[in-house]
């Protein structure tokens, strides 16, 4: 008898990632493994899969976002990614932020001040790039060079940096209240992974130009960044605004952990798709009087697949973030609950769109039967 195949993992989570990563009070930077993959219970190659499940869920739910923020809502996100050189920054930027619809993310990166940013205060660049409703800003960079770069290169004095740990918790504190979700992740690699990646970018036509003279002094200076980080981390680290530390030495896990953070934060805001303030009995109307016959007719026969396909999508993506919902090996009675309210919801705008259904196919019929009767 044939051995019956195996079904592939498709990978799963042992330990929420918001768990596994978070910057807790007792966290320890030194005592961190930069080559493990905390939650994840699963290889490379199931990451990859359980990844591009993931970012169809991401990128509906970041669609329903990024449309309650053009219909007036307040609410925004704002993804902060820090690390040293080659920690993997910007591939957060294309691998993760690639699944959703660029035009609903405002992508920035902050390099040494300019002469008229050094003529304001450290925070005047930051708030000028602030993401709008809507939209889900990522800073490549952050307000946090002013306490890591400054302080390391001795940019500024010991009480200036040290006085800036206060105003960037309150800063972000009062974002989180004015309707803005930060997520902020720090990429941390090996000395020897980075040094291996540094090679790669010399050794490399295609990766030369990643490369900065600088890169070599900053490594020279490791164990002060190291200092450095571990004081970002112990002092800015809020219940507003908490940091989730990755170990970043796999590049497929710091893109997988940052994937599901984000695609959990979305099932927590829970976005919805906007009400219009028009009539939608009154548009269709007015755009039926500049369509032939023969499209009304059309679109008539299309109405009910179109209206089914979008009950379809909706209920998916309820059933998705159900699922999703339920990350980690343990049991939890407040996602089942969370589940079982989506399940309801789901079949409730299922219900009330079924009953559109038929209002929209009776008024395009008597539409048709105007033009006949005239």
């Amino acid at each position: 008898m044939a051995k019956k195949k195996q079904k592939k993992s498709t990978g799963a989570w042992r330990t929420d990632p918001r768990d596994a990563l978070l910057a807790s009070p007792d966290f320890d930077l030194d005592r961190m493994r930069r080559g493990a993959t905390p939650g994840w219970k699963d290889d490379k190659r199931a990451a990859q899969k359980f990844g591009v499940k993931r970012g169809d869920l991401l990128s509906e739910l970041q669609e329903r976002f990024f449309a309650e923020g053009r219909a007036g809502g307040s609410r925004s996100l704002l993804v902060i990614v820090q690390g040293l050189d080659t920690a993997g920054k910007g591939g957060v930027a294309r691998h993760v932020m690639s699944k959703v619809d660029p035009q609903g993310v405002a992508l920035r990166s902050f390099g040494p001040p300019s002469e008229e940013e050094q003529q304001h205060h450290f925070l005047w660049r930051i708030k000028k790039e602030l993401p709008a409703p809507g939209l889900i800003g990522v800073f490549h960079r952050s307000h946090y060079e002013d306490v890591l770069v400054a302080r390391v290169d001795e940019q500024v004095p010991r009480t200036t940096w040290e006085g800036r740990f206060d105003e960037i918790n309150t800063f972000e504190s009062d974002l989180v209240d004015a309707g803005t979700t930060i997520l902020k992740f720090g990429l941390m690699i090996s000395h020897d992974e980075q040094g291996v990646r540094l090679m790669k970018r010399l050794d490399r036509p295609d990766k030369r130009w990643k490369y900065s003279a600088n890169d070599l002094p900053t490594r020279r200076r490791w164990d002060d960044y190291q200092e450095a980080y571990a004081d970002v981390f112990a002092r800015t680290s809020t219940d507003a605004a908490p940091w989730h530390v990755v170990p970043a030495n796999h590049k497929w896990y710091a893109r997988l952990a940052i994937t599901e953070i984000l695609t959990q934060t979305l099932i927590d805001l829970d976005p919805q798709w906007p009400s219009v303030r028009w009539d939608p009995m009154v548009q269709r109307r007015e755009l039926a009087r500049t369509m032939s016959t023969r499209a009304l007719t059309k679109s008539l026969q299309e109405t009910e697949e179109q209206v089914e396909k979008a009950i379809e999508s909706d209920r998916e993506v309820h059933k998705e973030a159900a699922r999703a919902s339920k990350v980690g090996d343990d049991s939890d009675p407040m996602a089942d609950a969370e589940a079982n309210a989506r399940a309801a919801e789901a079949s409730a705008t299922a219900a009330a769109a079924m009953a559109d259904l038929q209002r929209i196919r009776q008024q395009k019929v008597d539409l048709l039967a105007e033009r006949t009767d005239s």
